[in-house]
Order: structure tokens, then sequence, then C-alpha cells
């Protein structure tokens, strides 16, 4: 009973501090909930770009949009603004069998797509991925990075080859070296390995799967890796992708190393270090059969506009990624509907309860964007073209606040960010959490890489300063041992499967109150002359400094 009562009590001086410190507005939970319900729903097919779960999407957000008072950001269509803006994609999806077999000279065994190997439908214009007995050659972390003095290639060539590579940093297993230690670098991305082994000219790429480094399990690689992938359009698609991208068992892994005559943690402990040389699998050799089709789509982001009152062609841009993983292999249940309540269903429930608290307010000096985008689960596709291909100055954009996979659960003493980059946007950020009773605390997991893994990292490449939102772990019903066990139940039983699905039981008050930060942080940001800016020391810095002429 006592217990019940501090909870109570808490919770109470939560809702009061936060009525008081945000002067107004309302951000509803029974609004969050609903929407995240719909968008959740079975009838929007997990939110897949291109198929009929967007159009449904596309069509509520504006909906929403519309009934909040906002005006159509997007594309200029005959002099006016429409609702969205044309993101080109290339679509690349498997047809029929993936066959799959590796041989040591003795015996060929055959592999399963998805169980021993998570392949990807090739994206690097072909049409089929036919191979026969390629060698492989175990390149570690498959880094090059000159201001490190590191090469884990010592002029190997990969021509004709396939490059067997591990996930994440040479620091991650030891936590200190050349690499920030945990903290995750853009060195040790997925990304980063498709694209360095296609500049060197790799057959493909196969990743060895390691919980921990890779900070999620088997299920979620094969998830995300065996349904239809998609890729901005490029001018020489081969230059970023060899013809076959993959993932790989750690089991299977080791015993290929084993067949070879090779140690895998003896090779994973010399690829720690500079003087790592590449090893081949000597006598190992995979062949590979697929067809593929590829074809280039038309996919929206959303883009609603309050326009400034005084300075409109200064903006603020608030974001979030709508498109989940659509209809993919089904689960144990039989369920093949990702719906993605979590991700990122929360993220636009968000974007749109705070559009409605801006519609219902003055108008604010500057613009403010709300930017609902879509193929995050691609690669942050979206976010990416928008960056490339702004609607609005990326000079003159004050800041980005990205929201992604909030807790739909209860309220929380402490928030973070994804990653641990320093800049003005986080410190105003800290400043105003004080005022709603919560602590910043960094990042808990960086050697996730994170920082790489949402849509306003796009916009931090090119300068603008930019942040992704994290809901809080230290719960005020539990502490912080009942936040992590939501976090860990959550990343193993639901990310990126299909029962990521809306829940009754889920209050939204976490989210209500951390929203009502977020809407006066955005409108300070909406409201001032200053432009925040990254760490003297922070690697993006130089891109913004280069466009300071721009915002005198």
């Amino acid at each position: 009973m006592k217990k019940t009562m501090l909870v109570m009590s808490l919770i109470a001086a939560f809702a009061a501090t936060a009525a008081h410190a945000a002067n107004g507005p309302e951000i509803d939970a029974k609004r969050l909930s609903q929407d995240v319900k719909v968008l959740s729903s079975d009838e929007f097919e997990g939110r897949g770009p291109n198929t009929a779960g967007e159009t449904k999407t596309v069509a509520y957000i504006i909906e929403q949009f519309k009934a909040a008072g906002l005006q159509p950001g997007g594309d200029l269509v005959k002099g006016q603004r429409a609702w969205t803006q044309d993101v080109p994609l290339g679509r690349f999806e498997i047809k029929g069998p993936v066959k799959l077999s590796v041989s040591d000279g003795k015996k060929v065994q055959e592999l399963k797509q998805g169980d021993d190997l998570a392949v990807r439908a090739a994206m690097n214009g072909s049409k089929l991925v036919d191979f026969k007995n390629a060698p492989l050659v175990f390149v570690g972390y498959g880094v090059t990075a000159p201001e490190r003095k590191w090469d884990d290639f010592k002029g190997q060539d990969l021509k004709g080859k396939l490059a067997v590579v591990l996930i994440n940093d040479p620091d991650f297993e030891t936590g200190q070296g050349d690499f920030g230690g945990k903290a995750m670098t853009y060195y040790g991305r997925w990304t980063y390995k498709y694209e360095e082994m296609a500049r060197r000219g790799a057959l493909g790429t196969i990743i060895v799967h390691e919980t921990a480094p890779a900070s999620y399990g088997w299920n979620t690689v094969k998830n995300s890796n065996t349904n239809v992938m998609y890729d901005i359009v490029r001018k020489k698609p081969s230059e970023a992708h060899a013809p076959m991208e993959a993932w790989i068992q750690r089991d299977l892994a080791v015993d290929l190393f084993k067949r070879a005559g090779l140690d895998f943690e003896a090779l994973k402990k010399q690829a720690q270090t500079r003087d790592f040389k590449p090893a081949e699998l000597k006598g190992i050799t995979l062949s590979a059969n697929y067809a593929v089709d590829a074809q280039v789509i038309t996919s929206k982001n959303v883009v609603a506009r309050l326009p400034g009152a005084k300075k409109p062609d200064e903006t603020v841009i608030y974001s979030g990624h709508w498109d989940h993983l659509g209809v993919g292999l089904p689960d144990a249940k039989g369920d093949k509907i990702y719906n993605g309540a979590v991700d990122n269903a929360t993220g636009i429930a968000a974007l749109l309860e705070l559009a409605r608290a801006y519609g219902k307010a003055p108008a604010p000096a500057r613009s403010v964007v709300f930017l609902a985008v879509t193929a995050e689960e691609k690669g942050l596709l979206g976010s990416e073209y928008y960056s490339a291909n702004p609607l609005y100055p990326l000079a003159t954009t004050v800041g980005v606040i990205n929201m992604d996979a909030l807790s739909p659960e209860g309220l929380a003493r402490n928030f973070t960010i994804s990653g641990s980059a320093k800049l003005d946007l986080l410190d105003q950020l800290i400043a105003k959490a004080k005022q709603y009773n919560l602590a910043y605390t960094p990042d808990p997991l960086p050697e996730a890489g994170h920082f790489f893994r949402s849509d306003h990292f796009p916009f931090a490449k090119r300068g603008v300063p930019a942040i992704s939102y994290g809901s809080g772990n230290d719960l005020v019903d539990g502490g912080i041992e009942a936040g992590r066990k939501a976090e860990e139940a959550y990343t193993t039983n639901n990310y990126h499967q299909p029962s990521d699905e809306w829940s009754a039981k889920w209050s939204f008050a976490g989210m209500s109150h951390d929203l009502g930060m977020l809407y006066s942080l955005g409108r300070d940001l909406a409201d001032s002359k200053d432009w925040p800016n990254w760490s003297r020391d922070a690697e993006f810095r130089a891109a913004r400094d280069a466009s300071a002429a721009k915002r005198k």
C-alpha cells in the first residue's frame, strides 16, 4: 500500500511540474495510444514502402496534419506545396529459391536462407546472382582508417572473393583502443562494411553475426535482410554494393574456419590489432544462385509546416519514420505482419501530437516543419533523400529533433539520446529537462551504434545540429531494474518481429510527459535568434561552420 501511495505521489509531482513548465500544450496520452493502435494495426500491413500499407499510412498522417491546422510543406507542384516529397528508391526483391552451398573439398553442404545465412537481394543492378566455388577471405573488421593508421586489408585483392568480416569495431571486445572504446564509430556499422567491400571490388560481403557486438539477435538479422530491400537511386550502384551481401550465423562461421584449419577466436583477437593480416579459408568455397527483381519505385516523405511569423525562412524540424518492415517471413505463430508499434508508430504518434500542440498555439517566429520520413528501416533512405534534396535549406535549419521507438510505458526519471555526440542542442535539452524532473543519461549502449541508426544522422553528417530522443530507463514505478528489464524484453522478443504490436496495457504516460518538454524545447528554438552548433571537437562542426555566412 505504501509503495502504491509513493508511486501515485511521484506521478502527481511529475504531472504538476510538467503543467507548470510547459505552460500549456495538452499532450494527450489517449490520442497517442489511438494513433499507435491505428498505425500498427494489421490493416496497415506493417507500413512497408511501396505497398497498400504505405498508401494508408501516408493518407492517415496527412489527415491528422490537416486536422491539426498545419500547411502542406512538401514538393512544389505548380507553385503550390504538396503534403508529400517524392522519394525515388531502388526496390530489390529475391524471386524464387535461394540456392546456397558450401564446400570444403570433401563434401558439399546445403545452406538455408534465413537460418544459416541471411542473404540480401542484390542492389548492384544484377538480375541474377550466380557463382560457383567462390573463395572466402577473412578480413577482420574490414576497416580502412588512415587517420588511425589502421588497415585490415594489407593489399589483399578481393576481386572474385567473398570477404568474411566481423561486426562492430576492433575496440568492442576490450573497451579500449583507437576506435573510442565501447562507443561504436561508423567503421563498426554494417553499412560501412558493405560499402568498403564494394569499393574494393569484392564478389560479396559476409558479416559474422554475434549478438553482443551487433546489439541484436539473429531473428532481427533474418527479418531485416531477407525481405524486400531498398536503396537510393545511384548512378553507379556497383560502387556501393557488391553482388552478394549477407550475414552468417556465428556457429557456422566458426565451423568453416575450423574446417579450413583456422581458429576463429584467435583470428578475432588478432583482428583487434594493427598487425592483423587477412586469412584465406583455404579449401572452403561458397556457391550461390538466386534471381533478383530490380525496379525503381517512388515512396513518400510526408511534410507539414507551420510558417514562422517573423523569420519563415529559418526552420526547426521534428522528425520520425513512418515505415516498418511490412509483410515478411512468418514467426513461430505464423504471423507475417511486422506491425511496428513501438518502432516507430510511437514516433509518428509523437509527431502528430506535437503538430496538434503547435497548431493550437500562436505562430512562432521561425517556421516549424514536421517530417515523417520513409524507408528508415532500409537504411535511413527517406531522411537521406531529404537531406540531399532539402525542401528548406539546411544552412538555415536551426536543428532537428528526431523521435524513434519511444517507450509507451509509464513515467521515467531520465532520458537519453542516440549516441554520445556533443552539441549545443543537447545542452539546451538537458537544461529544459530539469524543468520536467528529467535527468540526462548518456546512451547506455554506445557500442550499438545507435547514433548511425536513426533519421537524425543524415542531417548530422551534413552539419545540422540533430538529436534522436530516447525514453528513459529509470522508471518512476520500478526504477532502473524495471526499465532495463523492459528494454531487454523488447529487444529480445519484439524488436523487428511480428510481435511488436499495440497493447491496451500501455499507459503512454512517459511519452505524454516527455513530449511536453520536446514541445517546449522546439518552441524555444523557433522563437529564438540563436543558432546551436556542434562542439568544437565534433566531426560535424566543420560542415556546419562552412555554411555560417548564410546564417547572418
